[in-house]
């Protein structure tokens, strides 16, 4: 018998409705001789809700409080989806993530799982019960619960499918795969069958909801298969793997796009060994993640330094990076956070020139200015208006015919 691993999102298990309908499909795969291990998110927009209620109670709650009361919405339907098996006449069994071996590091709301021990799973699955674990959590060395961060689901299903040693980490949600570019947006956003973990992780980090990027690190380190598809419709999903690609290939792989962007840019900056880090050390400090840097030519030994954060993140940024800026002796610090970014992705494109060009010239076409450019070796980012995204996104799909599978190989 195989290990499968399972994992359902919030929007597949939003009601009772919704949750005897992934009890069917666990069921199903339990049926056909296999040892399933299912992950839930919480229900719909929980977690939404229970951070809109702690505002209401404290403007600043503590982070472990916080992990503490987040973690209750996927104990809330891990055991709603055990009890939904039961009623079905299924043995199963509803563990958090604690009771499943999780072990995570201290950073409260963007835990790392610094390992799993499945003893607890291995026992359940022997007794032969479905055993339905809850997502997006564990647990520290002092027993404090954490919370993995929002995507956190994918990550510790693809953790759990290592871990059991599966043959591939199934995620289902409400889309129907990765597509070449966001459906909503483009029409003729074509799906993938299948895509290498080092694309997919780029379209993750670019902005692509579909996987969480700390999900697809885990399925490349432990060469972890993992399957995407609608928890809706029986349809094929995308297959993100480390082999080489099944279809026919497009050296641009996708397109990717962000409209959680903000720019920080701080002028009249001296240029001095040691500013870089006195600017990005206290953010780094505070948990700040920085994305895009860019340092303008020195003309008389003053520079200008901008760098990109998460809009939710601006406000704290500011309020640690204009003292600096004072400390330092530079002129000004500006923010502005009515910018999105988008992406084209691919590994056919770092041997072949041309790709940077024709994405600069698309742009251009479109009337679209571009304000940050930054680089990877498969990925090409601009950072842009948010009022201009989806007219690029619609563009850049058009200009690199992604809708045709053959186009540009």
């Amino acid at each position: 018998m195989a290990i499968v691993v399972q994992k359902y999102g919030g929007s597949s298990v939003a009601n009772a409705d919704k949750i005897r309908n992934v009890a069917r499909r666990i069921a199903e795969a339990h049926k056909k001789g296999n040892k399933v291990v299912a992950v839930v998110s919480a229900l719909g927009d929980t977690t939404d809700d229970l951070i809109g209620l702690a505002k209401q109670i404290n403007a600043n709650p503590e982070p472990r409080e916080m992990d503490l009361l987040l973690s209750t919405g996927e104990i809330v339907s891990s055991t709603l989806m055990a009890m939904a098996l039961h009623a079905m006449g299924f043995k199963a069994v509803a563990l958090s993530g604690p009771q499943a071996g999780i072990s995570t590091d201290s950073s409260f709301s963007r835990a790392r799982i610094l390992g799993i021990e499945p003893k607890r799973i291995i026992k359940e699955i022997d007794k032969g019960n479905i055993v339905i674990v809850a997502g997006f959590q564990g647990m520290t060395a002092e027993m404090d619960v954490t919370t993995l961060g929002r995507g956190g689901s994918d990550t510790t299903a693809v953790a759990l499918a290592a871990s059991l040693k599966a043959g591939i980490c199934e995620i289902y949600t409400d889309v129907e795969g990765v597509y070449t570019a966001d459906p909503r947006i483009v029409e003729e956003a074509r799906k993938l069958e299948d895509i290498g973990y080092e694309e997919m992780l780029e379209m993750a980090t670019s902005g692509a909801k579909v996987v969480h990027h700390r999900a697809v690190e885990l399925g490349e380190v432990y060469n972890m298969p993992i399957l995407v598809a609608s928890s809706f419709v029986d349809t094929p999903g995308t297959i993100i793997h480390g082999g080489k690609n099944m279809e026919a290939r497009n050296k641009v792989r996708g397109i990717a796009h962000d409209l959680d962007v903000a720019k920080i840019t701080v002028t009249g900056v001296p240029d001095r060994p040691g500013i870089a880090a006195a600017i990005f050390q206290p953010l780094a400090k505070a948990g700040i993640s920085v994305d895009t840097i860019v340092q303008n030519a020195s003309a008389n030994n003053i520079t200008d330094l901008t760098f990109t954060v998460s809009r939710n993140d601006l406000s704290k940024a500011m309020s640690i990076v204009k003292p600096v800026a004072k400390e330092i002796g530079a002129k000004e610090c500006l923010s502005d956070s009515k910018l999105g970014k988008v992406s084209i992705i691919g590994t056919g494109m770092q041997n072949t020139p041309g790709y940077a060009a024709k994405m600069f010239q698309t742009l251009f076409e479109q009337g679209i200015n571009i304000q940050l450019i930054t680089t990877s070796e498969i990925r090409i980012t601009c950072i842009i208006s948010e009022d201009k995204i989806k007219e690029a996104v619609k563009a850049l799909h058009k200009a690199f015919a992604l809708e045709q599978s053959k186009a540009g190989s």
